[in-house]
């Protein structure tokens, strides 16, 4: 019987499970995969609807009842962390481009890594309103004036001057300077009583050594569901996303995502987790 597996469609997740998808991984199952944007496969997960499902890190407090975390195959890293955008006239408040007080800022997901890091950056002087925007629309939008501001991931951080917009900040960098940790963006988590999380996580290792071991293996899957991304984007892409994290967490991975969740929940954002598992 074929698992569910829906991750992005983000370079980053397609070079690491293109190996495990497309049945070249001994002893592993068929995989039925699916592809969607975060913020949906955050809200999928709670509904228990698929077996191997990419998340938010900052989802982990409402899933860990029916999902197992697992330690490999996600993203985290350094110098790879949320971007908050402006247009180039924007001021801030009183002068101050940081103080976001009265503004509207478009996020890609209410229950996403990089929304959470934005609340613990901007709670002295949170934004007046937030909107979730599917991401693609984000820039355009901030561009337009139709937000003051837009947060994003992934391959906007190579693409943004595009849109003739500024970073007000880098998240990460935000992050890494103030606790000297990676940034934890999204986990893979196996569903509890379906998936074995000791075999799960062997076949996505497995999956991740083949994928830097020939490359040029994956490369038209990769770019055939890149979102029409430039080649040379998507190689900068895999390189800042795919790293010693996808292999193994490590103790830095696991000090980060319990330093992420711990303050958090010590701001009322998110439930307590006292035990990380996986």
């Amino acid at each position: 019987m074929a698992l569910s597996l829906a991750i992005s469609p983000c370079p980053n997740d397609t070079f690491v499970f293109h190996a495990l998808v497309h049945g070249l991984v001994p002893g592993a199952p068929p995989v039925e995969v699916t592809f969607a944007d975060v913020d949906v496969t955050n809200t999928a997960a709670e509904r228990g609807a698929y077996d191997l499902v990419k998340v938010s890190y900052a989802a982990l407090p409402w899933l860990l009842d029916d999902y197992h975390l697992l330690p490999c195959g996600g993203a985290l890293g350094r110098g790879c962390g949320p971007l908050v955008l402006t247009g180039n006239g924007w001021t801030g408040h009183g002068g101050d481009p940081a103080d976001l007080t009265g503004a509207t800022v478009a996020v890609p997901g209410d229950r996403t890594t990089a929304y959470l890091l934005f609340r613990l950056w901007s709670a002295a002087h949170p934004p007046a309103k937030i909107e979730v925007v599917p991401f693609h629309e984000i820039m355009p939008g901030v561009a337009a004036g139709r937000y003051d501001a837009g947060l994003v991931i992934h391959e906007a951080r190579f693409t943004y001057h595009r849109h003739g917009l500024t970073a007000l900040v880098d998240l990460g960098e935000w992050w890494e300077g103030d606790t000297g940790l990676p940034i934890p963006l999204g986990a893979i988590l196996a569903r509890k009583g379906v998936v074995d999380p000791d075999a799960a996580a062997g076949w996505i290792r497995d999956s991740v050594r083949q994928a830097w071991a020939d490359p040029a293996a994956s490369r038209d899957y990769v770019l055939a569901n890149a979102q029409e991304m430039e080649p040379d984007v998507v190689d900068q892409h895999i390189g800042l996303y795919v790293n010693e994290f996808t292999a193994e967490l490590g103790d830095d991975g696991r000090a980060a995502i319990d330093a992420l969740l711990g303050r958090a929940a010590a701001a009322g954002l998110t439930p307590p987790i006292t035990d990380l598992p996986g």
